[in-house]
Order: structure tokens, then C-alpha cells, then sequence
């Protein structure tokens, strides 16, 4: 009997500590960096805020004259200008598929996506919560941000780029002779660099198979072989 108490208290002694470690993993804390819209580095983390979704870098939007202005760029530069370099608490809530934190973070105190959502620069993201829908539809009745243009959600605007690149993927010019369409271009500075379709550069470049350019078919592949992806 005493055998068995002693080896209960040990497990619950390692589940004790087990517990505590994977706490402390979930507490994310550090100066910001903005990537974009709803993505920062928090200290060495890259970190996915939670519950929200900003319009994509290059995502276009109209006045009410139909004019196209770039509320992508503008949604960066306004989200960079507010939390550039404050120190941020987050809690981590999962991890996405990029290898990204998604977590709720605090500045001041104050959660970051609900202010985000409230100033019309980023969109409540329902597929994931239901947290700030509230806050949203306050933000577009007073067509703060955003709100004052015509937008597409954020999520639509992904689906259509991932539509044009699977078609324009699919052109004689854009497979290389193994079916493979990612393109391994070597610039001027001998930078080994591979594009993915729907990227600014991916059609008008072409594989110089003689010069050591090459295709690839995933990504994984290119990185392995030494080359980077292109930036735009």
C-alpha cells in the first residue's frame, strides 16, 4: 500500500510539473513587430492574432466612386503605426498550419483584436469565434476603417487569388517538362530564388534550364535545394 501512495504522489507530482511547464509555454510575451494586419512577431514569435482577419497586403477596395485604392497596404501601415515595438502579453490558443502562434494578445491591457475590430481595420473571423461579431457590426454601421469602402472579407479575397493561380498555373508557359510548376529563377547576383503562382513576378519569368534555373513541385523541394522563396 505504501508502494502504490508513493508511486501515486510521483505521478502526480510529474503531472503537477507537466502542467506547469505547458502553462508557461502558452505565455508569449515581447516587443511587436507587425508583419501585416492581424500578424506580428512578439519578441522571436510569429504569433496569428486570434479571432480576427485583416485584409491581405495587395487587397484592393473601391470609394464610392468605384476608384481602387489599396486598403491592404493602408490597414498595415495604420495596424504598424499603433503597436510598433510595444510590449505585448499574449496566451497562446493553438498553432496554425504555418507554424504561426494563434493566441489572444493584450497591450496595456487592452485586447488587440477587439481595438482592431472596433477601428474597422480588421474583420471578426466567425469561422473561428464568435467573439468580436458584436464589435464588427458596431465598427460598420459607423464605417469605420475599412467599413467606409467597399471591401470583400478577407477569406474571399484568398479563395479568389488561389483560383487565378491554379488557372494560371495551368498554362503551356507556366509547367515545366516534370509537370512541376514552381519556378527556380537565379538573379542577376547569382540569388537563387523560386516563385509560386500569383506572385508579381511568376509570370513573366522564364527557366533558363541551361543557366542551372529549374522547376520544382513544392516548395519544400525548392527551400531543400537551396532557394528561397520570392518576397512578392
Amino acid at each position: 500500500m505504501l508502494k502504490l501512495i508513493s508511486n501515486l504522489s510521483v505521478l502526480i507530482v510529474v503531472w503537477l510539473l507537466g502542467s506547469t511547464a505547458a502553462s508557461a509555454q502558452t505565455q508569449i510575451n515581447g516587443a511587436i513587430r507587425v508583419i501585416d494586419g492581424d500578424t506580428f512577431d512578439v519578441g522571436s514569435t510569429r504569433v496569428r492574432l486570434f479571432g480576427i482577419d485583416a485584409p491581405e497586403g495587395d487587397q484592393p477596395c473601391t470609394d464610392a466612386q468605384g476608384t481602387k485604392l489599396a486598403c491592404g497596404t493602408f490597414v498595415t501601415t495604420q495596424v504598424r503605426d499603433a503597436y510598433r515595438g510595444k510590449q505585448a502579453t499574449c496566451r497562446q490558443i493553438d498553432v496554425d498550419r504555418y507554424g504561426r502562434s494563434v493566441a489572444r494578445c493584450a497591450v496595456g491591457g487592452v485586447d488587440v483584436g477587439q481595438s482592431l475590430v472596433a477601428s474597422g481595420l480588421a474583420f471578426a473571423f466567425a469561422q473561428y469565434s464568435k467573439d468580436y461579431i458584436t464589435v464588427e457590426k458596431a465598427a460598420i454601421r459607423a464605417g469605420r476603417g475599412i467599413h467606409a469602402y467597399n471591401l470583400i472579407r478577407p477569406s474571399e479575397f484568398r479563395a479568389q487569388q488561389r483560383a487565378v493561380a491554379a488557372t494560371v498555373a495551368k498554362t503551356p508557359a507556366n509547367v515545366g517538362q516534370n509537370g512541376c510548376t514552381i519556378k527556380g529563377n537565379i538573379s542577376a547576383k547569382g540569388v537563387r530564388i523560386f516563385h509560386v503562382a500569383g506572385q508579381r513576378d511568376y509570370q513573366k519569368t522564364s527557366i533558363k534550364t541551361n543557366k542551372g534555373e529549374r522547376w520544382f513541385c513544392s516548395a519544400k523541394e525548392a527551400r531543400a535545394a537551396g532557394w528561397r522563396a520570392a518576397r512578392r
